[in-house]
């Protein structure tokens, strides 16, 4: 509101009392409502003017302070068509990448499990199990191996196909990632001047989000590594059991007459 108008909205108040005041009937003088108006005016011009003047001086240099540091109106636009540019450059580029098909198996079933690995689907990871054993077989029975043999396979099949579903749990992840990406990209880009903390405290939560799924997988990894390393043990042992039943027999051979 400028000045003049504030003047102007003042005066209209003031002459409205004024009427209001004056009897309907009463022949008023019209030298004395003029005088009486000029005393209104020269007040508004005067006291309550400069008041206004301040007020409106006070609510400029908020204004001014507002755009210029608080939230400067140029940074904001340059980082708005900044984020405008780099969608433009890369999105249809990540879009194709995405896009790429890179399933490589040809038989049936291991079709079948790579298909469930890439889709990314949750309903998927139950069937990864069925289909982890079309492709490398159960546990033969016990008369079919030994008892230690039978443990070890048993162990590396669990290792193998828990694995194989935080893998794909993962890949679902990264699709949510993704899209949360996407979405503060976009808002980034359509922004109000003073939401910068909002959109900031959405990314550390997103950023807090995928590091909680990047341990998840590197705990996978290191478990699997731990029962590579537990079977290549036990294979050592399996090694030295039977060197030394060999050499009972052999002593026992020997020791005949």
């Amino acid at each position: 509101m400028t000045k003049k108008s504030s003047h102007r909205k003042y005066l209209a108040i003031v002459l409205g009392c004024v009427l209001l005041m004056l009897p309907v009937t009463a022949h008023a003088d019209v030298a004395a409502i003029i005088q009486l108006l000029t005393t209104i005016t020269n007040t508004l011009k005067g006291d309550i003017g400069q008041v206004l003047s301040g007020i409106q001086k006070v609510n400029s240099e908020r204004q001014s302070l507002q755009q210029q540091v608080v939230w400067p109106l140029t940074a904001i636009n340059q980082a708005k068509a900044s984020v405008l540019q780099v969608r433009s450059q890369f999105s249809s580029l990540a879009g194709r990448v995405h896009s790429i098909v890179v399933s490589s198996a040809t038989l049936a079933n291991p079709q079948q499990l790579e298909s469930m690995l890439r889709t990314n689907q949750s309903a998927s990871v139950g069937g990864i199990q069925p289909a982890y054993l079309k492709i490398y077989g159960a546990v033969p029975p016990a008369t079919g191996a030994g008892a230690s043999d039978r443990n070890l396979m048993d162990m590396d099949d669990a290792m193998a196909a828990g694995s194989l579903k935080t893998a794909a749990i993962s890949g679902q992840a990264s699709e949510q990632m993704l899209g949360v990406a996407d979405s503060l990209e976009q808002q980034a880009a359509q922004t109000a001047p003073g939401a910068a903390p909002l959109l900031t405290a959405q990314a550390q939560v997103a950023n807090l989000q995928n590091q909680a799924y990047l341990q998840k997988m590197l705990a996978a990894e290191l478990r699997q590594e731990a029962t590579r390393l537990a079977h290549d043990n036990a294979m050592l042992k399996s090694g030295a059991a039977a060197n030394r039943n060999l050499r009972n027999n052999m002593q026992q051979i020997l020791s005949r007459p």
